[in-house]
């Protein structure tokens, strides 16, 4: 009935989640959302605004001062239940990092939080907070106290790769690393180890200049290599940086600011460091309204595939076609694919777009078969989620049954990252699909680690070469790089396709060294299906030099 009796019944009771109006008498939605972070007990429950407030000011206000989500009324059930699931299961997520399990090496004293981590030897989350409210409280108006978030790219892949033994050792050195700079003499900085592969800093007394050396300090130092059992193990790493000059901030609120900026630097793929700024929350903001956007996007059959042709590089003809999910949002226009599909990844929205990619590229497909002279394959993308389903083959074969199209003309593509997760189910499973006459393929080959150990273990039949590995042809052992992994395929009797080819020099570089396929804006960038049936009718081949 009114905001103040609502935060005295969550302080009674705990809820695992609330939904809460804004337009209510004493306290309003706003003044409820302060109270409950404010208060220890209930700072960390989720939080749903529902509300028949529209406006866009209305919306960012609630999600800046933590809200977990906010719908708008009326909101189907359906819409109210995403949102309510989705939200206990990050709650969930957050929860088991933060407990950081004895696996990980925390030391938990009976009935205390932890403090100290017996992997690495130092302090934890909890005393880092101490430390830094310290350090605020000692601070004068005018004293800079510098937050540090910095995160590992893809541990999780070191430990798929080589053991958890490796990756802990990997871990420790890290840490001494780490020590050697913070705690030194001339920084006296405070270290902590926040999340199995997430770490925090605090400086004190800083100008924004001289963090900035001191973070590409400790790029340098942390990326150089790290020799384990005669392995050599290199590492991407990024950085967050925040401050109390921002904002009259609490220690969390500052470890979240240099999340959320190590967060956004992450997505940038190579490692480097990020200042926090207001700007950042916007786009946090941006992110949770594609959130709420997603589920309906799916019932309200938003999506397309999109397909970029394959081209063969002895004839110029189109040998397959790759599929690509876009996203047409109804006001924003079209989503790029790496804003929605990392999202969609998270939410487990993921599973049930793939199969619909499938079923609709199987059903595509089998229609194209009579517009080409010869059987054209179809790809399709197989996310790493799919990748784990218990029931992933059964699915597979009834979309092949429901469409009809014939599987020796599918070609699922699996990025290394999604292999390396869990290797030996991974090729359990690879196997059977392969049994059904599916072709397997890796996809962004060269990106991940340790490749070159499983590549002849894993049961595949094509290797894509990344783009990335195109573009930088001209660096400095760029064309090296290409020639081994394209001699290393052809050893093992791979298929090979080039990808991301967009000139002559970069087509005739492929073609010289064997390559069997190409696809790139060169002959054609991903095109929707009505254009497809007219580029098939027309058979153009792509124009390829005399041998």
């Amino acid at each position: 009935e009114q905001g103040r009796h609502g935060v005295e019944q969550a302080k009674e009771f705990l809820p695992d989640l609330i939904l809460c109006d804004i337009q209510m008498p004493e306290l309003d939605g706003y003044e409820v959302l302060e109270a409950l972070r404010s208060h220890p007990q209930t700072a960390s429950i989720p939080l749903i605004f529902l509300t028949a407030k529209t406006e866009h000011q209305d919306f960012r206000r609630g999600m800046k001062l933590g809200a977990d989500d906010y719908l708008t009324k009326p909101c189907s059930v359906t819409e109210l239940l995403e949102s309510i699931s989705s939200r206990l299961k990050r709650h969930a997520v957050l929860n088991l990092r933060a407990s950081t399990p004895p696996l990980e090496g925390v030391q938990v004293a009976s009935g205390d939080s932890p403090r100290m981590d017996s992997l690495t030897s130092l302090p934890t989350k909890v005393i880092l907070e101490q430390q830094l409210q310290r350090s605020l409280d000692q601070s004068s108006k005018d004293s800079i106290v510098s937050v540090l978030c910095l995160n590992i790219h893809r541990f999780h892949t070191i430990n798929a790769s080589f053991g958890n033994e490796v990756g802990d050792r990997v871990l420790q050195q890290v840490a001494d690393r780490l020590r050697q700079v913070v705690e030194s003499e001339a920084l006296n900085g405070h270290l902590a180890r926040l999340h199995s592969d997430q770490f925090g800093l605090i400086l004190n007394h800083l100008t924004e200049m001289e963090v900035s050396e001191v973070a590409q300090t400790l790029l340098a130092v942390l990326t150089a290599p790290y020799l384990i059992e005669d392995r050599e193990i290199r590492l991407q790493v990024s950085l967050g940086i925040t401050n109390n000059l921002n904002s009259l901030s609490s220690p969390q609120t500052l470890l979240t600011q240099a999340e959320t900026a190590q967060r956004w630097c992450q997505k940038r793929g190579a490692s480097g460091y990020r200042f926090y700024s207001v700007s950042l929350d916007a786009m946090e903001v941006e992110r949770r309204l594609i959130e709420m956007d997603l589920g309906k996007a799916i019932e309200q059959s938003e999506f397309q595939v999109y397909y970029q042709p394959q081209v063969d590089l002895g004839t110029g003809r189109i040998v397959g076609m790759e599929s690509l999910l876009r996203w047409s949002h109804p006001t924003r226009g079209m989503i790029s694919p790496g804003t929605f599909i990392p999202i969609a990844e998270e939410l487990g929205l993921i599973v049930p777009l793939g199969e619909w990619v499938l079923r609709t590229a199987c059903n595509h497909a089998k229609r194209w078969q009579a517009l080409s002279l010869e059987p054209l394959r179809v790809s399709v993308n197989l996310s790493m989620r799919q990748l784990q389903q218990d029931n992933l083959l059964e699915r597979v074969a009834d979309i092949l049954d429901e469409t009809g199209f014939d599987p020796k003309l599918l070609s699922l593509e699996l990025t290394e990252t999604s292999v390396m997760q869990d290797v030996k189910a991974a090729i359990a499973t690879l196997e059977n699909l392969r049994k059904l006459g599916i072709e397997i393929s890796i996809d962004d080959f060269g990106t991940g680690y340790s490749s070159l150990r499983y590549l002849n273990q894993l049961p595949i039949d094509s290797l894509k070469i990344d783009q990335t590995f195109v573009k930088q042809m001209e660096a400095a052992k760029g064309a090296e790089i290409l020639s081994t992994i394209i001699e290393m395929a052809q050893k093992l009797k791979l298929h090979i396709v080039a990808e991301g080819i967009e000139d002559e020099k970069q087509l005739q570089f492929f073609r010289d060294r064997g390559c069997h396929a190409m696809q790139g804006y060169l002959y054609s960038p991903p095109i929707p299906i009505d254009e497809v049936h007219s580029l098939l009718s027309a058979d153009r081949r792509l124009q390829l030099a005399s041998a």
